[in-house]
């Protein structure tokens, strides 16, 4: 591979991609599923296998892979059933569908629960055993087969094998272990298996959350520079890949998996995740403010690449997310101009901005109303950014601002691009139908993606910040 499509990639990624590394030198990939027992290590005296029902409680993984184990405890993975969001949310469409919903939200977040018909609507998730919540351990390493593109075509293997992206794995006294390229993440096939739950097709037909889409048409995706959703979700480090004897140096993979959301509630790990969080949004994009020479009034110009996200920014649920850019001009101590100011429980909807710049999918019902709920929405309005499709096509996009000058020229102009997961007119929404309180999101972060550019008039005059990157 090109040494500059290494370097792009090694630095969206943290880490050297497959493709990059000198022959021979490859790692194996993954994590060995090597040792699940009590005594976490090889026990003639034992049974060979743990019992099915061992196999999908996490906590046995717990005890040959502890490290593994607590990076998944804290991820949104194993808090997918817990969420309060997701929990008022599936009740309120339960309600108002009369139940039609049935387990499409459910078998995403609790898939273990209804494979063994222990939940078929999510309702009673309250009194379902906790190892089978979230997407755990067992879903995940006994995928046998991806049979789609969207909501969940996962088909799990019942013959005790735990699979992995070990070629050689370590013989277990406490389960079965083989290879699949669908944990392989240098393998596309993992990224087929992630992709087809987080793309998701609504009951109406619309194609919704589209990370996996979105990726399939960038240069994440080409044949020569590919990088699958776990070779920037999951980084790696050199590591054992179980606590016992035999079990040699691999690459290990961190599980958990951070993107956007965080947990609202106690949770463990919490405040690792959301720093987790802040370190994926803020290595996403490149940022750059300009500023014109003003005649009858002042042009600003600001620049947002989605640089190193391997889709579309924001992605998956980006009929709920808000991506906004906000713009502060100053003349002296005196701001004179505000765009994207946003009060810490204030709406973007309930701004009266005209120069905003919003990043979302605007859903939309029927009648083309604003639609909050997915089983409402017949279709979106998009306005994301996007991911370049070769290393050569720079994608950055363009907003202009103009600013008045009643109150002079302006010898400082600020930029900040802030995110929520949720836009708050959709919590108000759930709020005000009775299936969530407001504390129960009151620990909802709003991420900072771009820290504060800051342009300032000097001898240099007019230009950029920083000059020349695009």
């Amino acid at each position: 591979m090109h040494p500059s499509i290494c370097l792009l990639l090694t630095r969206a990624c943290g880490h050297i991609p497959h493709r990059c590394r000198p022959s021979g030198l490859a790692l194996v990939g993954l994590f060995a599923i090597a040792a699940l027992t009590p005594a976490c290590g090889p026990d003639d005296s034992g049974p060979k296998d743990l019992s099915s029902e061992q196999l999908r409680d996490a906590q046995q993984c717990k005890k040959c892979h502890p490290a593994h184990y607590q990076q998944w405890e804290g991820s949104m993975h194993a808090y997918a059933a817990d969420d309060p969001l997701f929990l008022a949310m599936n009740a309120r469409g339960q309600e108002e569908t009369n139940g039609e919903l049935g387990s499409f939200c459910v078998q995403c977040h609790a898939p273990v629960a209804v494979q063994l018909g222990v939940t078929t609507d999510g309702l009673n998730l309250a009194d379902v055993p906790q190892a089978l919540k979230g997407v755990t351990c067992f879903f995940c390493h006994s995928a046998a087969a991806v049979e789609g593109t969207h909501n969940k075509p996962i088909r799990l293997a019942d013959d005790g094998v735990l699979r992995a992206a070990i070629t050689d794995p370590v013989e277990s006294p406490a389960h079965h272990a083989g290879y699949s390229p669908l944990l392989d993440r240098d393998e596309r096939a993992s990224a087929d298996m992630c992709g087809s739950c987080h793309d998701i097709v609504t009951p109406a037909g619309v194609h919704l959350e589209r990370s996996y889409d979105e990726w399939q048409h960038t240069l994440f995706a080409n044949q020569d520079t590919q990088l699958t959703c776990a070779n920037c979700h999951m980084p790696g480090r050199t590591g054992p890949a179980a606590d016992f004897e035999g079990v040699g140096m691999r690459e290990v993979h961190n599980h958990s998996m951070p993107a956007v959301d965080i947990a609202l509630s106690a949770w463990p790990l919490r405040e690792q995740q959301h720093a987790a969080v802040l370190d994926e949004l803020n290595s996403s994009l490149v940022a750059q403010l300009c500023v014109t020479p003003p005649d009858s009034e002042l042009t600003v110009v600001t620049k947002l690449e989605n640089a190193f996200a391997g889709h579309s920014f924001p992605s998956g649920a980006a009929h709920d997310r808000r991506v906004w850019l906000e713009l502060r001009a100053f003349v002296g101590k005196n701001e004179v101009f505000s765009s994207g100011v946003v009060g810490p429980n204030q709406a973007l909807a309930e701004l009266n901005d005209p120069q905003l710049w919003l990043l979302r999918d605007h859903a939309l019902d029927g009648a083309g109303n604003d639609a909050h709920m997915f089983w409402d929405v017949r279709s979106v309005e998009s306005n994301l950014l996007p991911q370049a499709s070769s290393p050569q096509e720079p994608h950055f996009v363009s907003h202009g601002y103009t600013l008045p000058l009643t109150d002079g020229v302006p010898d400082r102009v600020e930029m900040k691009v802030w995110m929520r997961p949720m836009g708050r007119e959709v919590l108000n929404d759930l709020v005000s139908s009775g299936h969530l309180t407001e504390a129960d999101f009151a620990d909802m972060p709003t991420h900072v993606v771009v820290d504060t550019l800051s342009w300032q008039f000097s001898d240099a005059g007019y230009g950029c910040v920083p000059p020349g990157i695009f």
